[in-house]
């Protein structure tokens, strides 16, 4: 069995998505900033503040190579910056995973994004046009990097249901 890695831009639906393709295929689901948070006994917020983004970044790829090398069974859920640092792109190409991008419209993230800002240091304080403008401009710069992964599949306008076959088709 291959490592199944979901990756995407916040809002995407990167965990929803992982926790009930988990409930239908019976492979557990682990949140990389789940695991990071674990192993600093920190949360992703306080190791930004207390020892700065290099530090974090480098304890998450440190932490996506010990998932990959784990002999279980996973649904990997990466966070969105994750392909885009410590040439982790790369690792999404490897046979024994199956890395899936989780493609979402501005318009869409957006929509999503809007009613728990306040969860999301980066947009907090952002008005309407700012925040469309902010996920604009990180799609573009992560596109390279999200496009590396095997598969694409489209989550505008879906249900988590309607997704979560997608991907069960994509397995089969």
């Amino acid at each position: 069995m291959k490592k199944i890695i979901l990756l995407g831009y916040m809002g995407c639906g990167k965990s929803t998505i992982a926790q009930n393709l988990s409930k239908i295929i019976n492979i557990p689901f682990l949140d990389l900033d789940n695991c990071i948070e674990k192993r600093a006994n920190l949360s992703i917020n306080e190791i930004f503040e207390q020892h700065g983004e290099i530090y974090f970044r480098k304890l998450e790829h440190e932490m996506f190579i010990e998932l990959l090398q784990s002999s279980e069974n996973n649904i990997i859920g990466l966070g969105g910056g994750t392909p885009c640092y410590a040439n982790n792109h790369l690792l999404l190409q490897r046979d024994d995973v199956t890395s899936i991008y989780l493609k979402a419209s501005i318009d869409t993230l957006y929509n999503r994004l809007v009613h728990n800002k306040s969860k999301r240091p980066l947009i907090a304080n952002m008005n309407e046009e700012e925040m469309k403008e902010f996920i604009a401009k990180h799609l573009f710069d992560r596109s390279f990097y999200y496009n590396h992964a095997q598969h694409k599949v489209v989550v505008d306008d879906k249900t988590v249901e309607e997704t979560v076959e997608d991907i069960v088709a994509l397995l089969a």
